[in-house]
């Protein structure tokens, strides 16, 4: 997918997207709104749907950017051996980099956060804070640790992998699937990860990007990130599960854990006041230091 005939004319905010070559990507961007930059990383396999509710109302104080990660959503990878967590940020930076975006605040949801705290190490003055919404920042532990990586290598190598996957998934396993992360979706977010799924690079770049992904080397790196950190986390989360934001806000010099009791995984897309008022209040803070 490479250019703006590719999105569907009823896609979230399709109005601000523009597709901006980055080497070695052409990246699905959207930007929304004037003032201080936010900058919004979406998780693995979502896009930037995941913050159709969340922008509108962080434009309204902000320049928001929300993009797609190499290969997901309506951005195409140059290559999908830059997959990993190390090389997706030196990418996402080189984008930041060249566009002269220069956020305040960076926000990332799920492998999203991992990208925005991997960002904070590469360099430092990147943004003057992180917020983690749901932050996927453990590996998978036990046989689960080691399983996944190897089925999503396996399957990412065979090139029938994203055709069959996508051409298979019914309503009914992806309302499974999307229900396994403790959040209830409905029929309009249904229906963006429905148009996802059909598209054979998403889900090969999202094989991708789980086969090479690794998230020890981060978790070691936590009590470097000396910029202040807040954690977002939804207390019914099946994905990642609150533990995961409490040891890792106990690792950073500047980590702030903030949990709204009945969200899910897909905090983002349902609860996004709640969401923008926390940001709301963490860019505040920032502001007084």
């Amino acid at each position: 997918m490479s250019g703006l005939s590719d999105i569907p004319s009823n896609w979230p905010w399709r109005a601000h997207s523009q597709i901006i070559a980055s080497h070695p990507h052409r990246w699905h961007v959207q930007i929304m709104g004037t003032g201080p930059d936010l900058v919004l990383i979406h998780g693995a396999g979502a896009s930037t749907h995941s913050w159709r509710a969340m922008m509108p109302l962080l434009a309204q104080t902000h320049r928001v950017i929300a993009f797609d990660l190499p290969g997901q959503g309506f951005s195409r990878a140059g290559t999908r051996s830059r997959s990993s967590l190390s090389l997706m940020a030196q990418d996402v930076l080189r984008l930041l980099q060249g566009q002269g975006i220069t956020p305040e605040v960076i926000i990332g949801h799920s492998a999203g956060a991992a990208i925005a705290l991997q960002l904070m190490l590469l360099a430092p003055d990147t943004a003057q804070g992180v917020v983690a919404i749901n932050g996927a920042l453990e590996n998978f532990s036990g046989a689960a640790g080691w399983l996944f990586p190897i089925m999503a290598k396996m399957m990412a190598m065979n090139p029938l992998t994203g055709l069959f996957l996508g051409s298979g998934m019914s309503d009914r396993r992806l309302i499974a699937i999307l229900q396994t992360t403790g959040s209830e979706p409905d029929a309009e977010t249904l229906g963006h990860y429905r148009e996802l799924m059909r598209r054979r690079a998403h889900i090969e770049a999202t094989l991708a990007m789980m086969a090479q992904w690794d998230l020890e080397a981060l978790h070691r790196s936590l009590p470097q990130i000396t910029a202040p950190i807040l954690f977002l986390h939804g207390a019914k989360d099946q994905a990642v599960a609150l533990e995961v934001a409490k040891r890792a806000q106990g690792m950073v010099p500047q980590g702030a854990l903030k949990v709204i009791s009945d969200a899910g995984h897909l905090l983002p897309e349902s609860h996004p006041a709640e969401a923008v008022a926390a940001i709301a209040d963490f860019v505040q803070s920032l502001r007084k230091k």
